[in-house]
């Protein structure tokens, strides 16, 4: 007898470790294997065996230490990224409840009654006063897991929670390379702001110079207006550039969620620590790594996990209902000898006819195909985000160079206008668009070396970094 009962309790144990959920296998990547080739990409990784930038930690990405302070400020005090912590606390405590769904719940109950039963109903003929007392020590209606319903959605729960945590770096990646974003922006204009009141400086300067010589009669009134023109377009643009570098101080401040202190803010884009380059790899293996792909992947694994749990609603499910205890007609009766009381209630459910456990097996199976679809769907933008990356990674030099040898031969076009102006032997309109050339040029060098920090921002986060 002893045999038996271990066989059926080995039995019992076996069968509920078992599930319906179809096996998982991970989908092939709908992205070549390999990144693009090219002359845009002529500047890509060349260590077939680099890593990528996904375990590179963002202080050891980002070198400037100022913005090393305003990002560890930012991780600390912004609330979306303290929704996205709560978010997996939540998503936790979720799985936790699910997971005990496996185990009994045991309560102890106290009960008492007292009730007066009429004389036809009585078994002695007269009415009479019926009094009843229990403890009891017992288990309410346990579904036993034999065909593994509980522990499918228990596995659903899981990977919920997961993805979850996943959600949570993804949100801390962002979170990091928008700091940065903002931190360089504010630099730029204010690199702009500057070079706008260079420029207002020595406008004003040639201003004043040519009404002195207009009021002699050496110039006419055209060369006056026509410097008055270029004096009063670099006053609208710095005060548009301080209403700009304003602008990006509050956004910096509304990432940070508190004001960033004056001496941890950018002074200049040329005085931002360079930054290391990112790596690809050779393989595009890497955006598995990701967190949203991994978010995007946990997702597809619970709705598998559903499908095991809408499968096992077609077979029977039993319960089990039990306690334990004393019973008395008397309250001081409960524990004195001969008050054991036990009850002991198994409970077998089989669907028969219910056209919704058709319906759920069907929903779970759509909601798995749309997973996949949206996994497969962030394995494309992903690789989509890293190719335009490295795209403009392997062009950034060049424009760099080119933009450069701009700027100087508008500087020497200023600079000889100038010459022949004073000379007598040219009009001050060449001498005009030769600095408005060059302002136009300085401008674009300052964007083109905003694009290039940006640029390998977007790369490292695209690649998964900046989430240690």
């Amino acid at each position: 007898m002893t045999r038996q009962r271990l066989s059926l309790l080995i039995l019992i144990v076996v069968i509920a470790g078992c599930t319906m959920i179809p096996p998982y296998q991970r989908p092939e990547a709908p992205v070549p294997g390999s990144w693009p080739v090219g002359p845009s990409y002529k500047n890509g990784p060349s260590d077939p065996a680099d890593a990528g930038a996904d375990g590179v930690p963002w202080r050891e990405f980002f070198t400037d230490e100022r913005l090393r302070k305003i990002i560890a400020t930012a991780l600390e005090n912004n609330r979306d990224l303290r929704a996205a912590a709560l978010n997996v606390e939540r998503a936790r405590a979720l799985y936790r409840i699910q997971r005990a769904e496996l185990l009994p719940a045991v309560d102890a109950v106290g009960t008492g009654t007292k009730a007066r039963v009429p004389h036809d109903l009585s078994s002695s003929g007269r009415s009479e006063t019926v009094e009843q007392y229990r403890a009891n020590l017992g288990i309410a209606s346990w579904e036993i897991d034999f065909f593994g319903r509980i522990r499918s959605l228990e596995q659903s729960a899981l990977e919920e929670y997961l993805a979850t945590e996943q959600a949570r770096r993804g949100a801390q990646i962002l979170l990091v390379s928008e700091v940065a974003y903002a931190y360089l922006i504010l630099a730029a204009d204010r690199d702009n702001l500057r070079l706008a009141q260079f420029t207002l400086e020595a406008q004003q300067a040639s201003y004043n110079l040519i009404r002195r010589r207009f009021e002699v009669g050496i110039v006419p009134e055209l060369d006056l207006r026509q410097v008055q023109t270029r004096v009063d377009s670099a006053r609208v643009d710095v005060a548009r550039f301080t209403e700009q570098a304003a602008k990006d101080e509050n956004a910096l401040n509304l990432l940070v969620g508190a004001p960033v202190p004056a001496g941890w803010l950018p002074e200049s884009l040329s005085a931002v620590a360079s930054m290391p380059e990112a790596s690809a790899g050779a393989s595009s293996e890497i955006l598995l790594r990701r967190p949203d792909v991994l978010q995007a992947e946990s997702l597809l694994k619970a709705s598998n996990a559903d499908i095991g749990a809408a499968r096992a609603a077609f077979f029977p499910r039993i319960s089990l209902t039990t306690a334990v205890g004393t019973a008395s007609a008397e309250l001081s009766g409960l524990f004195k000898s001969g008050s054991l009381a036990w009850n002991y209630t198994p409970q077998a459910v089989l669907p028969i006819f219910d056209p919704r456990v058709w319906s759920a097996l069907e929903l779970s199976e759509v909601q798995q195909r749309i997973a996949l679809n949206q996994y497969e769907a962030v394995i494309q933008a992903a690789f989509r985000e890293v190719a335009d990356a490295l795209a403009r990674r392997g062009t950034m030099a060049e424009q760099m160079a080119a933009q450069q040898s701009l700027v100087d031969a508008t500087a020497a076009t200023y600079r000889l206008s100038n010459v022949r102006y004073e000379k007598g032997s040219d009009i001050y309109l060449n001498v005009l668009d030769a600095q408005r050339s060059l302002y136009s040029a300085q401008q674009g060098l300052i964007a083109t070396r905003l694009v290039n920090l940006v640029n390998q921002i977007r790369l490292y986060a695209a690649l998964g970094g900046g989430a240690v």
